[in-house]
């Protein structure tokens, strides 16, 4: 639902505000301790923070594509790790439910999910199947009444605090690829379920990343997303939106980031004046600026066009593509623009650079991305 102009500029206010007084004094904090502090989530909680895609009926904000963009770019103005403690309820975590949930389903999960009483998680990504989305091992049979579980996912975002699983398996061993797989809401407290510990990573300390094992879990049929078979159907729509989303959040880093080199290389002085100065500066600086508009241009055409109810699985991977690339770019000339102190962790500028390089893994890597966007192109003839 989109928002009138007065709702839609209060809200990106309070969110403005919010990751200026709140989040960013925390940033070097929540990284050198790779913890969430409990008094912030509450505060995302009370903001809607958790809902802003969920339906109206279910408690959320029901944001529009456009307004979902432009909130997440504000949001990417500090450290990723704080979106991502919300991020799997707002994508992936709860479109899935979203989309092709039963009434029944919906009204169970989806207002403890608005709300962030129910943490979600989407579990695609296994040892044998990443890029290779199709190809997972996972099995659910069913048994009576219910289907049982039995596989391993790998680098679940949140899993260690999730709730509620969208959990990707294979229905049909006799169908390779795509049409065997079907999709489960997966409840965390059902035995067999286990989360292995979070991962040591590169960037991001205070979102972590886990295995999930199922060993014999039993779930309900009726937690069956859409029909059998529908999982990958599932999984692609869903991955549609959150590329938009990670899209945005690409161009919010990559304003922080431009906003940090200009004040300093108007402080830095090097040969008796500031270092803006110097053309070779103000180049990095410019390409800096190109780019980020362009990406945002991109997201934001896209968001507009997903709302209008077109296709936009092409745009979408493009916009990803583009931003997730670029915001790469940006943090490295940052590096450079800050020179010996953008290398030490004093300013922030070395911890933004390892944070960005995942934009260009998850969600879909680069190179899915060109693939999307080949394949699509050839498909309209152009």
């Amino acid at each position: 639902m989109a928002l009138d102009l007065e709702t839609r500029e209060q809200l990106i206010d309070t969110v403005r505000r919010f990751v200026s007084e709140r989040l960013r004094p925390l940033e070097a904090k929540v990284s050198e301790e790779d913890a969430m502090p409990p008094e912030l989530v509450s505060e995302m909680k009370e903001l809607g923070l958790f809902g802003l895609s969920i339906p109206a009926e279910y408690g959320g904000l029901d944001l529009s594509m456009e307004d979902e963009c432009l909130v997440a770019v504000e949001l990417g103005r500090t450290s990723p790790a704080f979106r991502s403690t919300f991020g799997t309820n707002v994508g992936i975590g709860s479109q899935g439910l979203v989309m092709f949930g039963t009434e029944e389903q919906k009204a169970k999960y989806l207002p403890g999910i608005a709300s962030g009483d129910i943490i979600t998680s989407f579990a695609l990504t296994e040892p044998e199947a990443g890029s290779d989305s199709a190809a997972v091992q996972t099995r659910a049979v069913l048994d009576g009444d219910h289907y049982v579980l039995n596989g391993t996912k790998r680098y679940i975002t949140n899993a260690n605090k999730a709730d509620l699983f969208t959990v990707m398996t294979r229905t049909d061993a006799s169908r390779p690829g795509a049409g065997g797989v079907s999709a489960f809401l997966v409840e965390r407290n059902l035995p067999g379920l286990s989360i292995g510990k979070p991962e040591k990573k590169m960037g991001q300390q205070g979102a972590h990343i886990c295995d999930v094992i199922f060993d014999n879990v039993r779930v309900p049929a009726e937690n069956r997303l859409g029909r059998e078979g529908e999982g990958f159907k599932v999984a692609m729509q869903v991955l549609d939106r959150g590329r938009l989303h990670i899209s945005a959040v690409c161009v919010g880093v990559a304003e922080r980031l431009l906003t940090d080199c200009v004040a300093y290389a108007n402080e830095r002085k090097q040969f008796g004046q500031p270092i803006a100065a110097f053309q070779l500066i103000q180049g990095m600086i410019a390409d800096c600026k190109t780019e980020t508009l362009v990406a945002k241009a991109m997201v934001m055409e896209t968001a507009r066009k997903r709302d209008a109810g077109e296709s936009v699985t092409m745009e979408a991977a493009a916009a990803k593509y583009f931003a997730s690339e670029m915001v790469g770019r940006v943090a490295d000339r940052a590096v450079q623009i800050f020179g010996g102190a953008g290398y030490v962790a004093d300013h922030g500028i070395e911890r933004f650079y390892r944070d960005v390089r995942i934009f260009r893994i998850y969600e879909g890597t680069s190179q899915i991305q060109q693939v999307v966007i080949a394949r699509e192109t050839l498909k309209r003839g152009g």
